[in-house]
C-alpha cells in the first residue's frame, strides 16, 4: 500500500490555483442575497472585477513583511462601476464580507495542502487587503456622491427663465 504525499502550497498559491472556483463560490453566494440581485447584471458583470481583486490579494500575500501594500486601483474602478450601477454603500459591503467568505471557504476546502502556521498569518492579509479594497471603493462612492451634490447644487442656482 502506497502512501501518497501530500503537497503543502502556499496560501497565495491556493488561491491563483482556484481562481474560477472561488469566483464560482462568490457568484452562488451573491445570488442567494436578495438586496445584491436587486439590480440586474449578467454573471460576467457582476464578476468581472474579481480576478483583479483577488490579484492584488495574492500580490499582497507574497509581498515581504514590512513591504507597503499598493493602493488597488482595481478596487477604485470597482467603486465607480458599482457606483454607476446604482448600488448602495451597504451593497457593496456584502460583496466584499461575501468575497472574503469565498477565500476562507477555497482555503479550508484546502486545507490538508497548507502548512498550518502559515494559514492564520496569511488570513489576516487576506483581511488587511479586501477590507482596503473596500476603503476605496467606499472612496469612490463617495467622490461620486459629492458631484452629484455639486451638480445638483450648481442646476439649483441657475436663474430659471421663462
Amino acid at each position: 500500500m502506497t502512501k501518497l504525499k501530500t503537497i503543502i502550497k502556499s496560501v497565495a498559491v491556493i488561491i491563483e490555483r482556484e481562481l474560477g472556483p472561488t469566483i464560482k463560490e462568490w457568484l452562488k453566494q451573491v445570488k442567494l442575497v436578495p438586496d445584491l440581485t436587486i439590480i440586474p447584471l449578467s454573471d460576467s458583470d457582476r464578476t468581472g472585477h474579481l480576478p483583479q481583486l483577488l490579484e492584488d490579494v495574492i500580490v499582497r500575500l507574497r509581498l515581504d513583511d514590512g513591504t507597503k501594500a499598493p493602493i488597488s486601483q482595481a478596487a477604485a474602478h470597482h467603486g465607480d462601476l458599482r457606483a454607476q450601477q446604482g448600488y448602495t454603500v451597504a451593497m457593496a459591503v456584502e460583496e466584499s464580507r461575501l468575497l472574503q467568505v469565498s477565500i476562507f471557504t477555497t482555503l479550508h476546502k484546502s486545507q490538508s495542502h497548507l502548512e498550518f502556521e502559515t494559514v492564520l498569518p496569511a488570513v489576516v492579509v487576506i483581511a488587511d487587503e479586501v477590507d482596503a479594497q473596500l476603503k476605496q471603493q467606499m472612496l469612490r462612492f463617495m467622490a461620486a456622491d459629492a458631484a452629484k451634490a455639486t451638480a445638483t447644487a450648481k442646476m439649483a442656482s441657475v436663474p430659471k427663465t421663462g
